[in-house]
């Protein structure tokens, strides 16, 4: 299948516009301030017209049929909002400073999740770059936007983005997430982008009328499903291919995280993640840079990251959602009236051993078995995390894990995460204990559809058990109160959290152990109902990790891995330097000098030790 461009594509003072509408008779181009131009149409559906004498920033519209006046649908700047003019943006016109940036190895992400417009208090790209330096400091080596393709009004979560190839015009359009991606990479750290292809959200959507972009054959909980394998498929399956390589392209993004490819239905005999698979493929070739595709799936299923060949999908990682469901719960028993199927501390063993949680077996909340065995799959396939924006988001009070569970509880989780032979992923705030809410938010102006997004929200999330409605969506303060609040990580405790996620990042960046991602080669041992030992080897096996976690309230006596070799404890979050209990038996840096180390681990602790 030939992938074809769409949309207005400039160079060098020549602009050629292309729109696909497969079943339309006509089309027009309507440029602002000038007389409207015909476009030909060719036998694949697609309309085109070429001009000589049009500048950047000209704003344009399509008429199909001699009707009304649409943005564009492939448009790659919305100044005015989803309901405006496109913009012409001229994509060589950007000085590049960091033109030999080659990307980062996979297995040295270490990912930190931003929402623009609540990460600052200017709520735009700019303000991401002032904090740059300070993720520097922390060690995050990967930022992860939120969505920031085009959507409705001035604030939003991004996943009712109705323009996939467009920079959200109040958070500073394409120059401003241009300069943001050079100044990251001038620091060392990767940009991803959150994409959203299984849906377009309702309001500023004109894609019916251009073309069969949406399908009634299948259905989403968001809004109707794209049409990826039925009539008129392959211009549908174009342009969502084409965005994934603009990114890639235009803006020297490193990767993307795709929300929810659970709802991207093809039962075509070329499967989409294969085309864009064979796409990619051959741009990476020609840019020389790395560009990896990152999963978020609900179907514990090891084929969204198996190789084309192998009926695989072939994405370079998944976000493994069973790891943070084991874990919380038995960081919060609370827990158990969100997640019911989870509690175990064998469940948590089985999420560092194997990966999937569910692999096969029966599924309360699910009525039915679910998943498929993941063992063996290498552990940089996946990312794991304590909290993101649905975890928080989802919640009726927007909690963080630090609303939710004590000081002790929150090293504890870090660690959990950081020591893990998988890449590990922060969601914004959470390394200094933010106490502020994260909620769900949105700013449409049409007053039907924000009671349905009020009522929709409350029945999507019925399952949670929430005791009382969330806040609403569309209320400014419910977006106000979801900004960080940067006075935190100075004080008190947030402080010595910070330093916290600082000594585990830094153990994670320098000890060979924690650079192996071999699963095979990772043992997980179950010592009660609440207290685990993860066993980390580097691939040579000379350097080892012996990473103790007791989330129980007692103190738990610990047999370290043998035979011989003496094990000296590196890190202690029991410690009093970290204002632990301080009840453990044995100090950091001294020698266990058994043939294999015992200690007694403080409750609700990690300790790490080096053999």
């Amino acid at each position: 299948m030939m992938i074809r461009s769409t949309g207005a594509r400039y160079s060098a003072g020549q602009c050629k516009f292309t729109v696909w509408a497969p079943e339309k008779g006509t089309m027009q181009l309507v440029i602002e301030g000038r007389p409207v131009i015909s476009m030909q149409k060719d036998d694949d559906g697609y309309f085109t017209a070429e001009l000589n004498d049009i500048t950047p920033g000209s704003r344009y519209r399509f008429a199909p049929d001699d009707g009304e006046c649409y943005p564009d649908p492939a448009s790659h700047y919305q100044p005015d909002g989803v309901h405006g003019a496109s913009a012409i943006v001229d994509h060589n016109a950007y000085d590049w400073k960091n033109t030999e940036w080659k990307g980062l190895p996979l297995k040295e992400l270490i990912f930190y999740e931003i929402h623009v417009g609540a990460f600052t208090p200017e709520g735009t790209f700019e303000g991401v770059i002032s904090k740059l330096d300070y993720l520097v400091a922390l060690g995050v080596n990967a930022i992860e936007l939120m969505p920031v393709s085009q959507f409705p009004g001035g604030r939003n979560w991004g996943y009712d983005m109705v323009f996939p190839y467009a920079v959200q015009n109040s958070y500073g359009g394409p120059d401003g997430l241009k300069a943001l991606v050079d100044a990251a990479h001038a620091r060392g750290i990767a940009v991803f982008l959150d994409v959203v292809f299984n849906h377009i959200g309702p309001e500023g959507n004109y894609l019916r009328r251009f073309g069969p972009y949406f399908t009634d054959q299948y259905a989403t909980p968001w809004g109707n499903a794209i049409n990826l394998d039925g009539e008129w498929s392959d211009g549908v399956r174009s342009y969502f291919c084409q965005a994934v390589l603009h990114w890639y392209e235009n803006y020297h993004i490193d990767g993307l995280r795709v929300d929810a490819v659970h709802m991207m239905f093809d039962n075509g005999a070329v499967h989409f993640w294969e085309l864009v698979s064979e796409e990619l493929n051959e741009l990476r070739q020609r840019m020389g840079r790395n560009f990896y595709l990152i999963a978020e799936s609900d179907l514990n299923s090891p084929r969204v990251v198996r190789p084309p060949e192998n009926g695989g999908w072939d994405f370079d990682a998944q976000w493994l959602d069973d790891f943070h469901h084991a874990l919380y719960v038995l960081l919060d028993p609370d827990g158990r009236d969100r997640y019911e199927d989870f509690g175990k501390i064998r469940q948590w063993a089985k999420a560092y051993a194997d990966g999937f949680v569910h692999s096969g077996e029966y599924v309360n909340f699910r009525k039915r078995r679910h998943g498929a065995s993941s063992a063996g799959i290498s552990g940089e396939k996946f990312v794991v995390f304590n909290q993101n924006h649905d975890q928080v988001g989802n919640r009726v009070g927007g909690e963080r894990l630090s609303m939710l569970v004590n000081f002790e509880r929150q090293k504890l989780a870090a660690a959990a995460i950081l020591l893990s032979p998988y890449l590990p992923f922060l969601f914004m705030g959470e390394e200094f204990g933010a106490q502020t809410p994260f909620f769900y938010f949105v700013s449409h102006s049409d007053e039907e559809l924000i009671q349905k997004v009020v009522e929709g929200r409350r029945r999507e999330f019925e399952n949670y058990k929430w005791e009382k409605d969330p806040p609403n969506p569309q209320d400014e303060e419910t977006f106000r109160q979801s900004k960080l609040d940067w006075s935190q990580p100075e004080t008190d405790r947030h402080a010595l959290l910070l330093r916290w996620y600082r000594a585990l990042i830094a153990l994670r960046k320098s000890h060979p152990a924690l650079r192996h991602f071999a699963k095979n080669e990772v043992d997980v041992n179950v010592v009660n109902d609440a207290c685990l030992v993860l066993h980390r080897r580097s691939a040579d096996q000379r350097e080892e990790l012996a990473c103790v976690f007791n989330l129980g309230e007692e103190v738990a006596e610990v047999c370290l891995p043998g035979p011989g070799g003496k094990w000296v404890k590196t890190l202690d979050s029991g410690d009093a330097e970290w204002q632990g209990g301080g009840d453990s038996n044995e100090e950091v840096g001294k020698t266990l000098t058994l043939e294999a180390g015992r200690d007694f681990i403080a409750s609700s602790s990690v300790a790490v030790y080096e053999r």
